[in-house]
């Protein structure tokens, strides 16, 4: 099967905050990149200490400021309040403290005691991203990419993202990687995709690891090699990530790296379906529409590919009219078979990914479905189509980057 590639919709303020719940002695707090971020107090709860560091951050320490600001921000020791958090980050980064600045972007970003600005957080993650905050860089990149604040520019965006990446920080080499993989603001490349990918895999990043594991599967950028491939998919599955749970479950499903169970494949699929990955939801309807791995159960399939269904995804459309009208798991119903055909015909998706003759083939069956159907019947399931909204597709990494999907689907609809 294919290994098709999806993004979640990038988020400009995805920041890492420093959770600094101490108040005595000093670390070194790093972020997820490994730099270091500020110093911190060791931990302690005593109001006297925290009238210390209240002292501290008012004779204008900016480390004090910015461990106060967060000490608000997490309701850690104090009462959770933004407008006061910010209150803090706004006096440590007008003071030019980094961290500081880039936590003030985030405010801005995220609406957090203040007006919600994408401009407003660009500007202070760009002043913490010249100073060299890694985090700030990235931030700043993944601004540039969705063009939110700032005029979109994928140069400009994979400029920061390298040096971010280049600093050692994983999100921006996953980001980077997809930036070479699309030839996004850079010359296409799989290899050098592949080798950011495996730097922040390396790192422990889910989506790199699953990212790789595509690769390997479809040769990108590297040799194929199906049991690498299961290996970094695992590596990500491990985890929790559910689109490498997907991978997982679709690599014994064909046999590919591993030896075919379908058994092991549907507890794979579940496990990602469950977090609401439309496609295992879809696949694990399709197991059990054909009792493949599970017991034949067409209410268990109709439930799994309605949960896509609604998702807006169109193979589980199809497959739930489908159902709907040969009365599989659900009651017969012509007006609801002809609402989801319906949908699925008019996806562009489906068409682009299956082909014009899926898509065709979902509309032969809409109208099949209206020979049977009144007017009012055919009125009434045209409505709820042009009623339909997809719910939001549940996010199960929400920071801009690329996830490969190879998942095991037989043709919508077709027994």
């Amino acid at each position: 099967m294919n290994s098709e590639p999806e993004a979640a919709k990038l988020h400009p303020t995805i920041a890492v905050w420093l959770m600094l719940a101490a108040l005595a002695g000093t670390l070194l707090s790093c972020g997820p990149s490994g730099e270091p971020m500020t110093e911190r107090p060791a931990q302690s709860n005593s109001s006297e200490q925290l009238q210390k560091l209240r002292l501290l951050a008012g004779q204008g320490n900016v480390q004090a400021q910015h461990h106060l600001a967060t000490m608000y921000r997490e309701g850690r020791g104090v009462p959770q309040d933004f407008a006061e958090a910010t209150r803090w980050y706004r006096k440590a980064a007008d003071q030019g403290y980094g961290p500081a600045q880039n936590d003030l972007g985030v405010a801005y970003g995220r609406g957090l005691g203040v007006a919600e600005d994408s401009a407003e957080a660009a500007r202070w993650y760009q002043k913490a991203a010249e100073q060299g905050l890694a985090l700030a860089q990235y931030n700043l990149a993944i601004l540039y990419d969705a063009g939110e604040g700032v005029a979109r520019n994928h140069a400009e965006a994979v400029r920061w993202y390298r040096k971010a990446a280049e600093a050692g920080y994983p999100d921006a080499q996953t980001n980077l990687g997809v930036a070479y993989a699309r030839g996004q603001g850079v010359a296409q490349n799989d290899a050098e995709a592949a080798q950011w990918y495996r730097k922040a895999a390396e790192q422990g990043d889910s989506v790199a690891q699953n990212n790789l594991g595509a690769f390997y599967r479809e040769g990108t950028g590297v040799r194929q090699d199906y049991a690498e491939a299961m290996r970094w998919y695992r590596r990500a599955a491990d985890r929790g990530y559910a689109g490498a749970e997907t991978n997982v479950g679709a690599a014994y499903a064909n046999g590919q790296g591993v030896p075919q169970d379908l058994a092991e494949a549907a507890r794979w699929y579940r496990k990602a379906a469950d977090q609401g990955n439309v496609t295992s939801q879809f696949n694990l309807g399709a197991l059990y529409r054909h009792g493949r791995g599970v017991p034949q159960d067409y209410a268990e399939a109709a439930r799994w590919y309605r949960k896509a269904a609604e998702q807006g995804y169109p193979d589980a459309q199809f497959n739930l009219g489908f159902m709907y009208g040969n009365g599989w798991g659900v009651p017969q119903s012509n007006v609801q078979a002809y609402k989801w055909f319906s949908l699925a015909a008019a996806s562009r998706e489906l068409a682009a990914r299956r082909g014009a003759d899926v898509a065709a083939a979902a509309a032969r069956n809409r109208d099949n479905a209206a020979a049977s159907m009144t007017r009012a019947q055919i009125s009434e399931a045209t409505k709820l189509a042009a009623e339909f909204k997809a719910m939001p597709v549940r996010a199960v990494d929400e920071r801009g980057k690329l996830t490969a999907v190879s998942a095991y689907e037989g043709p919508p609809g077709r027994d």
